[in-house]
């Protein structure tokens, strides 16, 4: 049973206290008595690794997602409004590149929404995608925050922008019942119930993400799941399949507006953090090799299979719900799929088209 996080010790930065987020915050920890802190570079002096922390961005929130040019991208946009997870997933690649153990959120949305109103309105014949999922699950902490409310309000009348709300909870009650106009799309990562027990403990459970993605479906949102990543290991095919199965059998097709396929990758120097903080995992133990962007992954041979298996299996139940591949070559895109997929520009056309 997933249980929302709870910090131990909140700390707000000088220059986010009148914020009105700020405020919205504390009062939702009553209980917990917030520290001033002069920014966020004084934090060294504090080693909670559950502390919240509330600050100001002073540089700008939007930015293309960090792809690499090796391999394929979508075009997709990327919000940073949570910097850092308490999900603790064995893979995730926060355990080596965020430099301190605190979860920190934004609280200038204010500064957002002026950063967006004049993107849109610099190039208002261009359709952007936007996700908030980089650095941080888009929803752990929104029982704390309430960012997707003011997110799925804000952009219920954007014509050319959309925002993606990608989540491994079931955190879903402060915007279900706003206004969205289909300009809002949330999406889970989805995983077998084997790997989600001993890779994503502290995340929900593969029933606990479809109960809410089909109460997200019932209220008029579009669905999206992100197979990312997916784990190559004895029963594989099965135990994804039976995944696949739950998916169709609880959400129409036609409430979908994409699934995303992605291999086990991660930075070489994950490994050991891996191995020393997941004891429990067995994700390192697999055939793994250096790839074109330096990451670790698997065989491209694996990678096919694992892709083209899952590819079938959709398309058992729809032969419309979009399906991509997440950091793949152009070559994995015509092996797995049988189209051509040679650019960024390519990719991202196509799916640009599901949100006209």
């Amino acid at each position: 049973m997933y249980t929302p996080y709870v910090p131990r010790q909140i700390y707000v930065t000088a220059d986010a206290a009148n914020y009105p987020h700020t405020r919205a915050v504390l009062e939702r920890l009553p209980s917990l008595e917030p520290i001033t802190i002069p920014d966020i570079t004084s934090l060294s002096r504090y080693d909670s690794t559950q502390s919240f922390v509330l600050a100001r961005q002073k540089g700008g929130f939007f930015k293309p997602c960090p792809c690499t040019q090796k391999y394929v991208c979508c075009g997709y946009k990327i919000l940073n409004l949570v910097n850092n997870c308490e999900l603790n997933c064995s893979y995730c690649v926060l355990q080596g590149y965020l430099n301190n153990p605190h979860i920190i959120a934004y609280v200038n949305l204010e500064d957002l929404f002026d950063e967006l109103d004049t993107l849109f309105e610099t190039y208002p014949n261009r359709l952007f995608r936007i996700g908030t999922g980089e650095l941080a699950d888009s929803l752990s902490t929104d029982h704390l925050t309430g960012f997707s409310s003011a997110l799925v309000a804000y952009f219920a009348d954007k014509s050319n922008a959309i925002i993606e709300l990608k989540t491994k909870t079931s955190q879903i009650d402060n915007f279900i019942g706003i206004e969205h106009r289909g300009r809002t799309v949330v999406s889970w990562s989805m995983n077998t119930p084997r790997l989600i027990a001993s890779d994503e403990s502290m995340a929900t459970t593969l029933n606990e993400r479809l109960a809410a993605a089909k109460k997200c479906a019932d209220a008029g949102f579009r669905i999206g799941f992100h197979f990312d990543p997916m784990i190559h290991y004895d029963g594989w095919q099965d135990e994804y399949k039976s995944v696949v199965d739950r998916i169709f059998q609880t959400i129409p097709a036609e409430r979908i507006i994409w699934i995303s396929l992605g291999a086990l990758r991660y930075p070489p120097h994950l490994d050991a953090i891996i191995r020393e903080q997941h004891p429990q995992s067995k994700i390192v133990y697999g055939e793994l090799i250096t790839g074109l962007d330096g990451k670790m992954r698997y065989f491209k041979s694996v990678r096919a299979e694992m892709f083209r298996k899952m590819h079938a299996w959709i398309r058992e139940y729809s032969t419309n719900v979009f399906v991509y591949l997440c950091m793949e070559s152009a070559e994995m895109y015509q092996d797995v799929f049988g189209w051509d997929s040679r650019t960024t520009i390519s990719l991202s056309r196509r799916m640009n088209e599901l949100i006209l």
